[in-house]
């Protein structure tokens, strides 16, 4: 794996919490930051893919998509009838 130094810039204060947290991990700081990123990096994508499910699902069911639900709750109907 390839690695890339970088400089960044953090208020004194956060600074000094992720060198406290690294510390009591036992972790270089440096690893702490890229640990941070990441996760940063998969709730982006999260993020952004749950979007694309909700603009998928936000419109009305198709008419093929409408009968295959109606059927699907008759059977659903039909399987429970009697058990409540």
């Amino acid at each position: 794996m390839e690695y890339v130094k970088t400089a960044i810039s953090v208020q004194k204060s956060l600074f000094e919490e992720a060198d406290n947290l690294a510390r009591q991990m036992k972790m270089p700081r440096s690893r702490l930051f890229v640990l941070a990123l990441e996760e940063y990096i998969k709730r982006q994508q999260n993020r952004e893919l749950l979007e694309k499910f909700n603009a998928a699902y936000a419109g009305e069911p198709d008419p093929a998509e409408q009968v295959y639900l109606e059927k699907t709750r008759k059977l659903h109907r039909k399987m429970v009838e009697g058990e409540w």
